[in-house]
């Protein structure tokens, strides 16, 4: 087969040899096929592979959801022994009332521990969310197991009262007017004593009210 001597004018097109119609033919339908894998297939294919995705997700969404569905009764027995915990605490704190004698409490557990008061300075209140911080400032004096005392009976008050920033050093006795008065052994202690205050009646009611929500 000759193709120059084929008419390739499209109107002659019912003349030419069958393999070129055919040939033809399949080209037309290749560019319609792959025309319309472009435009309507690769589509859903991207929308299919989306919707995987999603299942995948909700998958384990609902699989996350499902184990704390297993052990909500846990979570809820969890909470419960929180919340009564936070109530034993903030009943521990003392009130507005009870601080004046909290802070003889914490004075006397110095004196009867046989430590030497320099200083005992109550700071202003620093609140917080839930609570108001009582900062007591003190400088004392007296043998390490004496200090040891101290905190431990500070620790053992009915209230919560905690000792932050320590600081113990060695009284130098060559220094200071009353460098005479110590003993060897005694050591300055610097500390800042904290207690706390909250509003037990609204802290039992914000209990209340969350119990009340489940």
């Amino acid at each position: 087969m000759n193709l120059s001597d084929i008419n390739w004018d499209f109107n002659a097109a019912g003349t030419w040899p069958s393999p070129i119609k055919a040939a033809i033919v399949l080209l037309i339908c290749s560019v319609v096929a792959g025309g319309g894998i472009y435009y309507d297939t690769v589509d859903q294919l991207e929308e299919l592979e989306n919707i995987e995705q999603q299942e995948k997700d909700l998958r384990l969404t609902f699989e996350t959801k499902q184990k704390k569905a297993v052990n909500l009764q846990d979570y809820r027995d969890q909470l419960a022994q929180i919340e009564v915990s936070l109530h034993e605490m903030l009943r521990q704190m003392p009130t507005k009332e009870e601080v004046a004698s909290l802070l003889i409490d914490i004075s006397q557990t110095g004196l009867a521990s046989g430590l030497e008061f320099r200083l005992f300075k109550p700071a202003a209140a620093v609140n917080k969310d839930f609570y108001s911080e009582l900062p007591i400032n003190i400088e004392v004096i007296g043998k390490y197991e004496e200090l040891g005392l101290f905190v431990s009976g500070v620790a053992a008050l009915p209230r919560i009262v905690t000792v932050h920033d320590v600081n113990i050093v060695p009284i130098d006795k060559s220094k200071g007017k009353d460098k005479d008065k110590y003993e060897a052994g005694d050591m300055l202690m610097n500390a800042t004593i904290k207690t706390y205050n909250e509003n037990v009646d609204k802290a039992v009611s914000s209990v209340k009210k969350r119990r009340g929500k489940k």
